[in-house]
């Protein structure tokens, strides 16, 4: 076939798409290997029985240096660099005659931020688009000297991005599924479609650890835990790579989500992290994905961090991530980090600079929407002045050469199955996981008195109001597929309710104000088209059963360089929803939005609200089977809702005490100063059941430093509907030569229940799970005392034990004091002063006046009520209990006399949340058996 002219688009004519694709020049491809130099021979780089290693070098020693920094970059595809949708004669005379290394984007659809989809005919159907990304191959093949098939890459985190394939949640949706199968599931087909329109790379998983809700791409994490982001990590890539159908791609590569108050210059400077933070939590996904998931493809970040761009980093990407993480596939630069080491972090005097300090750093390939030349041409002067070897240019291009052959691009170049493409991309049995993907990543945040599930027999009228109740472009952004069919809240809840109940629609507000964002700092008034369309809203909600609102974000208020000053509901939306919730009628709130926000008000007096993130093309659906009780929510929190942005950085993990705050009394005579505490906690979510966990069993309460610990539990579904609950693993390193976090997550298991049954959960805690970052920057594990925690949120615990690490040099097993809950000392020191919380009513410590008993809380707690039991008395004392919230200053909470001995009582008090408790006594002598609070 020959090589087609660029034509304008009317003026293209569409080819006929046979079933199979076959190559023109019938001689190169032979039965079992292709002639890609076409010399006649079958060289060990053409063999497919060959070991990749050997293909890699026999086909690195033919290249000349022009065509190995050919192999350096890529050329951005249709209408974003190239001008062609396919191969033109004048190509022969381009940079790329030489081959190119990956061409991103070609043809999926995607022309710029805010336009429609491409209509381009080569776009679609399927087999068409396939048949074009088959022609391009095919000149690289054909009329190059060594015929190296170029990486076609593309984005997918959502999904392949395309003008149709299968969409799903965003990730921040996907990763509140807490469902490692459902997340293998999305990427073996994100990958599988992938590959039969012709995408040999994707763009995906995004590594990225939220610990700013501000930022705008919170809605591509998969949440705030690293353990969390891992493990999603390693199924996203096992399924995307899954037989190498296609490389994954993960991004970015590091130190990129914590920039200072979420600002987003286009650099992406000075992310507010100590060394230690970013290897706990951001490295550590990375690392963990690259060696269980065997990740090909890492694309470098253009933020800095400690003064260093990673782009230009020999630490970070050439004895961090290629020698320290064993990473073997090739690196990708994000969009302009070359460039940014010149133009933006100002360490290179100019764009050659730029490339030679990138190339040096470990960069493989460059890739932005430039010409390939820019980077290229500068490359070979470099080259050719000694600045950049070729021993180093040879090292970056086998790292490329190894993930071409590893997905199969040497032996299987082209998509050969087209109308196959027809039949499964965006099939009906992958639509089935995408709904399954929606479903389980909405979380019920409230829903008092059981509003929800609605009986669809007892609703006549339902009222469906916001700027997000009837939109569709939440599953429709970038990164994922672009042009499908979506189904809206309104569309949901009007199939479900159809010839049942009457569904009336009042859009209510904008998603923004024409003053936003200077409405959130500045008072506007409503203009009169605002207020008219608020009590339109108010006048339907009036004549319903019940008001279901659908509001929060979207393309508008976040995605990339969308950072936000304020956490609470953009434009009018509040307004909107005080005003139907004074009618009377009761309100379902449902957010559809790409971070957490600061619903304070809603929280207070909404009763059922519902978060669904972007829940994808089949989130109007999925919202309305959780609606009316067809499908059971079962998601939880992968995140933390701040009460407000005045709490930033407010997020999960987080070290001891960090996060909570002094004075509870609020008012004139208070002592409350801010806000205190999450709106919403890590981990959080609800059902339309209930849950109990009972049964608690480690396999050992002793362990080495050598061996793993299984921790098993029962939960039974205690109520009448069945569902889903997430147990959560949790671990605290008790006593540990550095800080680490008051809880760290090690575990988890999302379990369906049916009414009455009850499941066997076990969860293994590995020998990494209990490794800490010492004073000398090594990972290990510290002999002593571990609390192992199990609950159905971060906050809400429900089991919990302590087990022993011992060194295995020492079998002896030590006094294992920390057993009880607290650390507990008294003034002056005694041993006895254990006694008081050992369980053992025969046992007791005795004080005099002046003496203490002082009680540390690990983890602060709100503290309202002191239970003693009291042994003998003399001369009727007197005590005093007080509580410290930090900084070594107690206060008074309770003052008392004894006049009975061997006595339990209960003693309360104003609630605060508390780090210590001091129990003084002021005269007399007292023994005291047992404390509990």
């Amino acid at each position: 076939m020959a090589l087609i002219s660029t034509l304008s688009m009317a003026q293209i004519t569409v080819p006929h798409i046979p079933a199979k694709y076959i190559p023109s020049k019938k001689n190169l491809y032979k039965k079992d290997w292709i002639d890609f130099n076409k010399n006649g021979a079958k060289d060990i780089y053409e063999d497919p029985k060959a070991k990749i290693e050997d293909r890699i070098e026999d086909l690195l020693s033919k290249m000349t240096m022009d065509e190995k920094t050919c192999q350096m970059v890529t050329l951005y595809g249709y209408r974003r660099v190239l001008r062609d949708e396919l191969p033109t004669e004048e190509w022969k005379s381009k940079l790329w005659k030489d081959g190119i290394g990956a061409i991103d984007e070609h043809l999926n659809a995607f022309q710029q931020w805010g336009a429609p989809p491409s209509d381009h005919p080569l776009v679609w159907p399927a087999s068409r688009h396939a048949w074009a990304i088959n022609e391009v191959q095919r000149f690289f093949i054909e009329e190059t000297r060594l015929g190296i098939p170029v990486d076609f890459t593309n984005e997918g985190i959502r999904g392949i991005e395309s003008f149709k394939a299968t969409n799903f949640p965003t990730q921040l949706g996907l990763g509140h599924t807490w469902n490692r199968d459902l997340i293998r599931k999305v990427g073996r087909i994100t990958g599988k479609e992938a590959r039969l329109l012709g995408y040999t790379n994707v763009y995906a998983p995004i590594l990225d650890v939220g610990r700013d809700q501000r930022w705008g791409r919170y809605e591509e994490v998969y949440g705030e835990s690293p353990y969390l982001v891992a493990e999603l990590g390693i199924q996203m890539v096992k399924g995307l790579q899954n037989n190498h159908q296609v490389a994954a791609t993960a991004k970015h590569f590091v130190a990129y989500s914590n920039n200072k108050g979420a600002r987003e210059g286009l650099s992406r400077v000075d992310p507010q992290m100590s060394p230690r933070e970013v290897e706990m939590v951001h490295v550590y996904p990375f690392k963990r994905v690259i060696k269980e998931a065997g990740l090909l493809g890492v694309m470098s970040s253009y933020n800095d961090y400690d003064g260093f761009p990673i782009q230009g980093s020999h630490y970070w990407l050439t004895e961090r991530l290629r020698n320290d993480m064993g990473f073997k596939g090739y690196v990708v630069s994000d969009s302009e980090a070359v460039e940014y080491l010149f133009t933006k972090h100002s360490t290179a005097n100019d764009l050659k600079e730029a490339v030679r300090q990138s190339v040096e750093a470990g960069l493989n390939v460059r890739c932005t929407f430039r010409s390939p030349d820019s980077f290229v041409l500068p490359l070979r002067e470099l080259v050719e002045e000694g600045s950049v070897s070729e021993a180093t240019i040879n090292d970056r291009v086998r790292d490329i050469l190894r993930v071409k052959f590893m997905v199969g691009l040497f032996d299987n170049p082209y998509q050969t199955e087209l109308k196959q493409a027809d039949v499964e991309v965006e099939s009906e049995e992958h639509k089935k996981i995408a709904l399954q993907a929606s479903q389980e990543s909405i979380v019920l945040l409230k829903n008092e008195g059981n509003l929800l599930p609605l009986d669809i027999n007892k609703v006549k009228r339902i009222a469906v109001v916001g700027p997000n109740a009837n939109e569709k472009g939440f599953a429709l952004m970038h990164y994922g597929p672009l042009g499908v069919d979506v189904v809206s809240v309104l569309e949901g809840i009007t199939a479900k309710t159809s010839n049942k109940t009457e569904v009336v629609y009042t859009k209510g507000c904008d998603l923004v104000d024409a003053n936003w964002p200077e409405s959130e700092i500045l008072p506007f008034p409503l203009s009169k088209e605002e207020n008219a369309e608020i009590e339109l809203a108010v006048e339907n909600a009036k004549k319903s059963d019940v008001v279901i609102m659908a509001l929060g974000g979207g393309e508008r208020t976040c995605g990339e360089n969308k950072s936000r000053s304020s956490l609470d509901l953009p434009g009018r939306q509040l307004n909107l929803l005080q005003a139907v919730y004074a009618t009377g009628k009761p309100v379902i709130l449902i957010l559809i939005n790409g971070r957490p926000l600061s619903i304070n008000w809603a929280d207070k007096y909404v009763p059922s609200i519902i978060e669904a993130w972007y829940p994808g093309s089949m989130g109007g659906k999925a919202l309305a089977d959780v609606i009316f009780g067809d499908y059971n929510p079962g998601g939880k929190l992968t995140v933390t809702f701040p009460k407000s942005v005045g709490q930033i950085p407010f997020n999960f993990p987080f070290k001891p005490a960090s996060q909570v705050d002094g004075g509870k009394a609020m008012g004139l005579k208070g002592n409350m100063t801010r806000i205190n505490g999450a709106l919403y906690p890590f981990g959080h979510g609800l059902s339309y059941t209930s849950f109990k966990y009972s049964n608690f069993r480690l396999s050992s309460k002793q362990i080495t430093d050598k061996q793993s610990l299984t921790v098993s539990f029962d939960i039974t579904n205690t109520g009448s509907k069945a569902g889903d609950e997430v147990a959560q693993l949790y671990l605290r390193d008790l006593i540990s030569s550095v800080t680490t976090f008051e809880k760290n997550l090690v575990g988890f298991e999302r379990v369906h229940l049916k009414p009455g049954e009850t499941k066997n959960i076990s969860l293994q805690l590995r020998n990494e799970d209990m490794k800490l970052l010492n004073q000398d920057n090594k990972w290990v594990i510290e002999p002593g005392d571990f609390k192992i925690m199990v609950g159905a949120s971060s906050e809400n615990i429900l089991l919990e034990d302590v087990f022993t690490v011992i060194n295995p040099q020492n079998r002896i097993k030590k006094d294992n004091s920390s057993k009880y809950t607290d650390n507990i000392s008294s003034s002056p020191i005694s041993e006895n002063a254990k006694y008081v919380m050992d369980g053992n009513r025969a046992t007791f410590w005795k004080g005099k006046a002046g003496d203490y008993l002082n009680f540390s809380i690990p983890s602060p707690k709100e503290i309202s009520n002191l239970i003693i039991e009291w042994g003998q008395i003399k001369s009727n004392p007197k005590f005093e209990i007080q509580l410290s919230s930090g900084g070594g200053q107690f206060l008074t909470v309770y003052s008392g006399q004894l006049t009975r001995a061997n006595d339990m009582a209960s003693f309360s008090f104003k609630s605060n949340t508390a780090s210590d408790i001091r129990l003084q006594i002021i005269s007399g002598e007292v023994e005291i058996k047992e404390v509990k609070y």
